[in-house]
């Protein structure tokens, strides 16, 4: 929760930097809700993906309801359908509704064209019903490249072999999402594309946040939304299952980089950086932006 301290006291103005603080004169005027986020869950093993955001969501005092959605104009096989219709909704359900954040994953897609993509129109129509009713949007991998793509026209470019691993990043811009993490940040990946970079560089929308001498860019903003384009969101053993799922069909594969110690055992080295990269997005893009009155 928030510290409550004095507009006037000298210290407000410095932590307002980089901590989580409202001054008295707003606090006495806040009616507290649960905060509502929307998860557009794009990964074929949705139970999985849920597991592995809900962790990182709960790590917040803050209270948060959470709503899943799926596509109508494309259903996967490997999630039940009676779990789908117990825990998710289409978009039809939730049109009329505002949410204070969205978090839109990645997707098993990424040798297609974006227009070739099954659900491509119903997924920019989501895209641009957040963009009036999400407070702040996390997108995550294909989720990011492709909104990258739709709103700026960044190109997504397909990589010589795949980015598969656990890569070390440098924060290239300061950012109130950054807040308190070390100065290298290690985020997985698990990617056969990547973004024209020339192109990000040139925006004048868009900031650049983190950035990796291997992963290249990695992190960017606008004005309000997210595009991360490694998958923080994974568990210890998720880059083990893909491993593992391919080697299994005879694909020519690497080792997960940086991921494996000299047991051939997984590491779990970017947990705390997750965990406060989402906390930190809750705190200063959603809780304390949201203007909604749900």
């Amino acid at each position: 929760m928030p510290l409550i301290i004095q507009e006037e006291l000298p210290a407000f103005e410095v932590l307002k930097q980089y901590a989580f603080i409202i001054g008295k004169k707003r606090a006495i005027h806040q009616d507290i809700r649960p905060l509502e986020i929307l998860i557009f869950n794009l990964m074929p093993v949705k139970i999985d993906t849920e597991n592995q955001i809900l962790s990182l969501l709960a790590n917040s005092p803050l209270q948060i309801n959470i709503t899943f959605l799926y596509t109508a104009s494309y259903i996967g096989t490997n999630t039940p359908k009676s779990h789908l219709d117990k825990f998710y909704v289409n978009f039809k359900d939730i049109k009329g509704r505002n949410f204070d954040g969205a978090i839109v994953t990645g997707a098993p897609v990424e040798n297609l064209c974006f227009t070739e993509v099954k659900y491509w129109n119903e997924f920019c129509e989501i895209m641009d019903y957040l963009k009036k009713h999400s407070t702040s949007t996390i997108y995550l991998c294909w989720g990011a490249m492709a909104s990258l793509y739709y709103f700026y026209n960044i190109n997504k470019i397909s990589l010589k072999e795949k980015m598969f691993g656990v890569f070390e990043h440098i924060i290239i811009n300061d950012d109130l999402i950054l807040s308190g993490l070390s100065e290298v940040i290690t985020i997985p990946h698990s990617r056969h594309s990547g973004i024209d970079e020339k192109e990000v560089e040139k925006s004048l929308d868009l900031k650049i946040l983190l950035k990796g001498n291997i992963s290249g860019i990695t992190m960017i903003r606008d004005d309000r939304d997210f595009f991360i384009l490694g998958h923080p969101e994974y568990d210890k053993n998720t880059l083990y299952t893909e491993y593992k799922r391919d080697i299994e069909k005879g694909m020519n594969i690497k080792k997960p980089y940086n991921y494996f110690n000299k047991n051939n055992e997984p590491i779990l080295s970017w947990r705390s950086h997750s965990s406060l990269l989402f906390i930190n997005w809750l705190n200063f893009s959603v809780y304390q932006d949201t203007p909604f009155v749900l």
